[in-house]
């Protein structure tokens, strides 16, 4: 059985916990920055749970994240 590639640009997005749930970063933080409040900026810089519905999607792009 040959080894299975991972998506390379999956990796560098999702991050797998020890639970096995898949944990990504916030989006809307690289550019209109100026309109943005504050609180909101600094609320974008937490981490986050990919939603329930997006998992097999993405566990198929990154298949030893198991």
């Amino acid at each position: 059985m040959p080894k299975l590639k991972t998506k390379k640009a999956a990796a560098k997005r999702f991050q797998g916990t020890g639970t096995g749930k898949i944990k990504k970063m916030k989006s809307n933080k690289t550019h209109i920055l100026g309109k943005k409040s504050p609180k909101r900026k600094r609320n974008l810089r937490k981490s986050n749970l990919v939603n329930k519905a997006n998992v097999k999607s993405v566990k198929q792009m990154l298949p030893y994240l198991d």
